[in-house]
């Protein structure tokens, strides 16, 4: 590569409005990290997975380490309004062999793409997360409400680059799943 002085100028100019963006409730610098691909890269590296097993991927803002414990069945979404959800899924061994007791944390947004933490105001308590336990079969299954989608922070130099590439700063409806059990990777 030769870039031009402009370019350099523009490239500084760029990572200090990032800098500035930054505060105690905002990261730039990572919303950038993960929209340019860098932080699941790092996440691929160090986490390299045997053949058969799920990839991991970046764990994102708004995991809780104390998810409240809940029983296979339950409804986690804490009364929230919205479509009913049934998440049903197993957890397996790479050798295909159901995984009991395998804890797995569960966490989503709302139908308006917002999670309990950042409305605590409005929901009082943490809801739409859980841990489970996996049955004697690998088993696990919850209610919830379907949760919404929602754009990542598209307001500062990140919006920006998104704009300038084409690409939109929203994330599709999903469910996060943190699988552990004692001997395996999580």
């Amino acid at each position: 590569m030769r870039p031009t002085q402009r370019e350099w100028e523009y490239g500084i100019d760029f990572l200090t409005r990032t800098g500035h963006m930054c505060d105690d409730k905002r990261q730039e610098f990572i919303l950038l990290s993960d929209a340019l691909g860098v932080s699941m890269l790092v996440d691929a590296i160090n986490h390299p997975v045997s053949e058969g097993a799920t990839e991991t991927t970046v764990l994102g803002p708004f995991f809780v380490q104390a998810a409240p414990e809940k029983e296979i069945g339950d409804n986690i979404s804490g009364g929230m309004e919205g479509k009913p959800m049934l998440v049903t899924g197993s957890v397996s061994t790479v050798d295909d062999k159901p995984l009991a007791g395998a804890v797995v944390d569960v966490w989503h947004s709302d139908d308006d793409g917002y999670y309990d933490v950042q409305q605590l105001d409005k929901v009082g308590d943490l809801t739409m997360r859980a841990r489970f336990r996996t049955d004697q079969n690998g088993r696990f299954h919850f209610w919830s409400i379907k949760p919404a989608p929602y754009p990542i922070p598209h307001d500062g130099p990140v919006g920006e680059m998104l704009d300038a590439q084409g690409r939109h700063p929203w994330r599709p409806a999903h469910v996060h799943f943190m699988i552990s059990a004692p001997g395996y990777e999580q």
